[in-house]
């Protein structure tokens, strides 16, 4: 959960969070050495009193700074590549939830199950409970199981949404007509909160996400509830 002066990102949630993070790290470095030599450089030539006129070129400056950057490009490159990679890779989900975007809720719909699914709407600021959040409770959590792998299907209602859950590395666009696909695994049992991610009216601030990742044992038990509620 996000906090007040936080600088950094949200506790990584899923495997590919865990990359993302690492990968920031590393780039970040490689930008602050890059911006330190730079730096410098600059100092160096303010202040020396050293001159040459005679030098007109230098082929050893040349490749320096021909090959240095190729060499700074690469390490970023690779790492990137493969994180990006590992965020479309899917194999054999155990669950797969339809997530629809309207104006201004979410509807799930597991599709596992014959009759699984249900409307989440934000939970108005008067009727919050001590320890919940404003604007980020909804009044139904999208339940998973912990450490399995779960696909998403996101889609809209009316207008263009984006269906966003920053701890477990989740932003994906949800258009009318058309059905995107992400996938993920939460690392760790917790509830993780998101919300529409693209402008989308009025209410576009009050569209919350709540997902609640549990152990395997318990998910099942929730599900065999819900299904017994839906056939009442």
């Amino acid at each position: 959960m996000a906090h007040p002066s936080q600088l950094g990102f949200l506790d990584a949630a899923s495997p590919v969070m865990e990359e993302l993070l690492h990968f920031h790290d590393h780039a970040l470095m490689i930008v602050f050495l890059i911006s330190t030599l730079v730096l410098y450089i600059i100092v160096a030539m303010v202040s020396t009193k050293l001159t040459n006129k005679y030098i007109l070129d230098s082929q050893e400056i040349e490749i320096i700074w021909t090959v240095l950057p190729a060499i700074i490009l690469i390490l970023i490159a690779l790492p990137s590549l493969r994180i990006l990679y590992l965020m479309e890779e899917l194999n054999s989900p155990l669950l797969t939830i339809k997530a629809v975007g309207h104006q201004w809720y979410w509807s799930y719909e597991y599709t596992d199950y014959e009759d699984l699914g249900f409307d989440a709407y934000m939970i108005p600021t008067q009727d919050l409970t001590p320890g919940q959040f404003r604007l980020l409770e909804a009044d139904h959590r999208m339940v998973i199981p912990v450490e399995s792998p779960i696909r998403v299907l996101v889609s809209a209602d009316d207008v263009l949404h984006s269906w966003a859950v920053p701890a477990l590395d989740i932003k994906m666009d949800a258009v009318p007509g058309r059905l995107n696909q992400t996938a993920f695994i939460a690392s760790r049992p917790g509830v993780f909160y998101g919300q529409c991610s693209e402008i989308c009216g009025a209410n576009h601030s009050f569209m919350p996400i709540v997902v609640e990742a549990v152990p395997l044992e318990h998910f099942e038990n929730w599900s065999s509830l819900m299904l017994e509620d839906a056939s009442l």
